[in-house]
């Protein structure tokens, strides 16, 4: 029982450290600020929303949500928003890992 517990730990551990998350370590905040500024027109200033843009709100969000959202979104996959794919095919996971950061410390 005791070597099972283990073994679980040891693989929820690999698999956050390999997850398509870990890219979050390389994060720089000052990147992703100006990123965020063609972000502005829609999500506003501090990432508060346009509700009459269907663009919602993103200060509050965790990091991980936000890149999990940009790249589902990128994907077209699980997500398919046409009005976001002329920004987000100029990101790279980078750009995305930094946007995320710094959306996530907006507030309003």
């Amino acid at each position: 029982m005791k070597n099972s517990l283990s073994q679980k730990l040891i693989l929820s551990c690999a698999l956050i450290c390999f997850s398509p998350f870990a890219v979050l370590k390389a994060q720089n905040a000052e990147k992703g600020a100006e990123l965020f500024k063609q972000c502005i027109s829609c999500h506003g200033q501090n990432g508060e929303g346009n509700p009459a843009m269907k663009a919602p709100k993103l200060s509050g969000q965790y990091d991980w949500y936000i890149l999990k959202q940009l790249k589902d979104m990128k994907a077209q996959k699980l997500r398919k928003n046409e009005a976001m794919m002329p920004f987000l095919n100029k990101l790279s996971e980078t750009d995305m890992a930094d946007l995320a950061l710094y959306i996530s410390k907006l507030s309003i």
